[in-house]
C-alpha cells in the first residue's frame, strides 16, 4: 500500500509505473518525429548545462544533449558521474561549473534538470541568478511531499539520507528568481506529477507532455519544448505559446492541482 501524504498526492501507482516501459518507443517517437525537431527554432550559442537524474549519468542525458547541439547550442555534462543524492561538494560543484561556462562563454548559461537534477538546476540558479539565464525541469519533485515518488527508498539506498529529513521543503518549493519552466507528464510513473507544478509567476511556467518519466530526455514533446523556451532572447522571456497546431500536443496545465483532494491511480 502506498503512503498518504498530508498533502493527499500518493506516489504514482502500479499502472503508471508499469507504463515506464515504453520509454524506447518514445526514443523511437523522437527518430520519426525528426523533421519536426529540426524545424525548432536554433540557438544563439548560449551554454546549456545539463543534470542526469537520480542514479544516472551524464550518459543518460547524451541524446538530449546531441540535440541541443544541433540546434545551435554550447550543451555541456554536469562531470559529476552518477547522480547519488545531494553528498557535500556536489552543488558548490555545480556552482563552480557554472562560473566556469559563464567565464568560457562570456554569457549568462540555462540549466536543464532532469529528476533529481532538476534540483540541483533550481538551487544553483538561486545562488547564483547573475549568471543564470534560465532553468528547465524535466519530472522534477520540487513540491508536495518527498515520499510522493516511486524512487524515494533507491534515493534513501544510494545517498544514504533520509529523503524528509533535515531539509527546508518550503525553500525547495520556491522558485529561482530567473525564468523557470517545469515540463511534467501527467502519465508519469516515477513522480507524482502534482509534485512537478509549480505556483504562477511573472518567470515561471509549467508544460505538460504525455511521456513517461525515463523517457523525458527523449521524447519528443519534450524535446521541442526545451529548444523552444532556450531559443528566446536573453530578458525577453515570454510564456510557452500553446495556440495553433500545439494544442494538440501540450495539454493546458492551468488547472493542476498540485495538491488535489484524491490520490492518483
Amino acid at each position: 500500500m502506498r503512503e498518504s501524504t498530508g498533502n493527499h498526492v500518493r506516489a504514482p501507482g502500479a499502472l503508471r509505473l508499469a507504463l515506464e516501459l515504453r520509454a524506447p518507443w518514445e526514443l523511437g517517437a523522437s527518430i520519426a518525429a525528426l523533421p519536426i525537431l529540426m524545424s525548432a527554432p536554433r540557438g544563439d550559442g548560449h551554454p546549456v548545462l545539463v543534470f542526469p537524474g537520480l542514479a544516472a549519468s551524464d550518459l543518460s542525458t547524451g541524446p538530449l544533449r546531441r540535440y541541443l547541439m544541433d540546434r545551435g547550442y554550447a550543451a555541456h555534462r554536469w562531470r559529476q558521474g552518477r547522480n547519488l543524492g545531494p553528498r557535500p561538494g556536489v552543488l558548490a560543484e555545480c556552482e563552480r561549473m557554472v562560473t566556469l561556462l559563464r567565464d568560457r562563454y562570456g554569457r549568462k548559461v540555462s540549466l536543464i534538470g532532469w529528476s533529481l537534477g532538476g534540483i540541483y538546476a533550481r538551487e544553483t540558479a538561486k545562488q547564483l541568478p547573475d549568471s543564470i539565464r534560465s532553468v528547465i525541469t524535466l519530472g522534477t519533485p520540487f513540491a508536495g511531499h518527498p515520499r510522493a515518488t516511486n524512487a524515494w527508498q533507491l534515493y534513501e539506498f544510494v545517498s544514504g539520507d533520509r529523503v524528509d529529513g533535515g531539509r527546508d521543503w518550503n525553500e525547495i518549493r520556491r522558485a529561482p528568481p530567473v525564468p523557470t519552466t517545469s515540463i511534467y507528464s501527467r502519465t508519469d510513473g516515477i513522480v507524482a506529477w502534482q509534485c512537478s507544478v509549480q505556483d504562477p509567476g511573472p518567470q515561471t511556467e509549467n508544460i505538460e507532455v504525455e511521456a513517461s518519466h525515463v523517457g523525458l530526455g527523449v521524447n519528443p514533446a519534450v524535446l521541442y519544448a526545451v529548444a523552444d523556451r532556450l531559443a528566446q532572447p536573453e530578458g525577453q522571456w515570454q510564456p510557452f505559446d500553446r495556440s495553433g497546431l500545439r494544442r494538440l500536443v501540450y495539454r493546458d496545465p492551468s488547472a493542476a492541482d498540485c495538491f488535489p483532494n484524491s490520490a492518483l491511480v
